[in-house]
């Protein structure tokens, strides 16, 4: 047989990552405000993209359940990746009124306010000033001083290092060794100046430990006599609880004794936590949920998603003076642009809001009645009941906060572990370790509850737990072993 080259004609099918389904799919993993801000530079690039005016009057439109599903269903992103039909599709702007749906999954009831999560009702989401704002941070406090301590020119420039040198909380973490030696300075300037730093306010800061900084603000409360010196330099025994051993070293009796262990924590242990970091990161809710007399109201944030159009009556404008081809052939790329921007956009609302409200049924105990409610759930349980691939859920569920009533949570949140209990359906890893908070913030401090008690009183409860487990989950909530608890209810019971 003889071997020579040849021409054959094959038909294949291939699965093509065109450039808008990139962009569809980086779309769907950007929270509000990134898209708000994608949203940005695509207006300085595409000259037939304007920002259109949302009518706030007009009322929120509910559907039907049958006319709603089919309406979030049309368009899934997995079925446009699958297909790739990216040319098929029509230019439309986004619909406003597909930003909210509800979701009917019963009487609303009531809900339960945590107190840790005390947020305004009503479904707006929380204003800015909430989470936090702009404030001086400990270092600009601290420089805004050391101007006015001192006029030697080498004592201020030692001690403006060492106030940048400072962690959040106050200490300087470097040996004072190695500071003189990387400024080519003496120790006794080192010293000096760090004693300059240490003057300043707030009491404490510039502290090389816990027991220099409590000390500080001791001398400055003029407290810092011999028997509070020794109670400032055994901290390991006031932590450890050993109260008799600490009234034989101060050489105290009962009443003084109480008199400094107060005294003692009214100290702050990180002084340079009073001032912020620089600006606070405010988390803006992506979809907020609300409850009504038929069941939930799901909405998408609508104040950080600007409403995308294209200009039209400009596009006309515009073809009719272009005169070459390649000037027809670019307005026509960005006309394709925008409307394949404006299609990806309100394919992604539809696709969040369709998993924000699974989330919502699959949880449905968490928003009426609490934490201890919270069901085990995973991407998978979620793709299947709404026929969509696992990784499109999580692309969704990625830097994307819900809000409620009971405070606002990372879409994240709501996928947990589960374990075994009495019912055979299995509970949250979260809603045990409520459970076991709970149990530790109500027990007695003359009985303090082993791991073992925690076991037994978890198994009332219906969560069948080993001992191992438990102790897991209570370290991970950061409560110490009942031997610590112990010596620490100890201490605050001393007065």
């Amino acid at each position: 047989m003889a071997l020579g080259p040849r021409l054959d004609i094959r038909q294949t099918q291939s699965l093509v990552m065109t450039p808008q389904l990139q962009q569809a799919i980086k779309l769907l993993a950007l929270s509000n405000l990134e898209v708000e801000t994608f949203i940005g530079e695509a207006l300085e690039a595409n000259p037939l993209l304007e920002i259109g005016e949302a009518s706030q009057s007009e009322p929120m439109e509910v559907l039907p359940e049958e006319l709603r599903r089919t309406h979030l269903e049309s368009s899934p992103v997995d079925q446009l990746v699958s297909e790739g039909r990216v040319e098929e599709d029509r230019p439309l702007d986004i619909d406003v009124s597909a930003l909210d749906r509800d979701r009917d999954t019963g009487d609303a009831g009531a809900f339960e306010l945590s107190a840790s999560r005390d947020l305004a009702a009503g479904g707006e989401g929380p204003d800015i000033d909430e989470h936090g704002r702009f404030e001086q941070t400990l270092a600009e406090h601290l420089h805004a001083q050391i101007g006015a301590s001192t006029s030697d020119p080498q004592m201020l420039f030692v001690a403006r290092w060492l106030i940048d040198q400072l962690d959040e909380a106050g200490y300087i973490g470097i040996p004072l060794g190695e500071i003189a030696d990387a400024l080519g300075l003496s120790l006794v300037v080192v010293e000096r100046a760090l004693a300059l730093v240490q003057t300043l306010d707030p009491t404490g800061v510039g502290a090389r430990n816990l027991a220099e900084c409590i000390a500080l603000q001791a001398k400055e409360a003029d407290r810092y006599d011999p028997c509070m010196a020794r109670l400032i330099d055994n901290l390991d025994l006031v932590a450890r609880g050993e109260i008799a051993r600490l009234k034989r070293l101060c050489q105290v009796d009962d009443e003084d004794f109480a008199d400094m262990l107060a005294e003692l924590r009214s100290y702050d242990p990180r002084p340079g936590l009073r001032f912020g970091g620089g600006a606070a990161e405010a988390v803006v809710p992506d979809i907020l949920v609300r409850a009504t007399r038929d069941g939930w109201n799901i909405a998408l944030n609508q104040a950080t998603l600007p409403r995308l159009v294209v200009n039209r009556s400009y596009y006309v404008e515009m073809r009719g003076a272009c005169i070459s081809k390649d000037a027809k052939a670019w307005l026509g790329d960005k006309l394709a642009d925008a409307n394949w921007l404006l299609k990806a956009l309100d394919q992604r609302q539809k696709t969040i809001l369709k998993v924000a409200s699974e989330l919502v049924k699959q949880q449905d105990g968490f928003f009426r009645h609490g934490v201890a409610h919270l069901r085990p759930l995973t991407l998978k349980t979620v793709a299947e009941a709404i026929s969509m691939h696992e990784s499109t859920v999580s692309r969704v569920t990625s830097n994307k906060y819900l809000h409620c009533e009971r405070g606002t949570f990372e879409l994240k949140y709501f996928f947990t572990s589960g374990v075994g209990s009495s019912d055979g359906e299995g509970a949250s890893a979260e809603a045990v370790k409520a459970a076991i908070r709970q149990l530790i913030d109500a027990e007695d401090p003359k009985a303090i509850l082993s791991d073992d008690a925690l076991v037994d009183l978890l198994k009332a409860k219906g969560f069948d737990l080993a001992r191992r487990t438990v102790a897991k989950y209570r370290e991970a909530i950061g409560l110490g072993s009942s031997v610590q608890r112990r010596r620490q209810k100890a201490l605050a019971a001393v007065r």
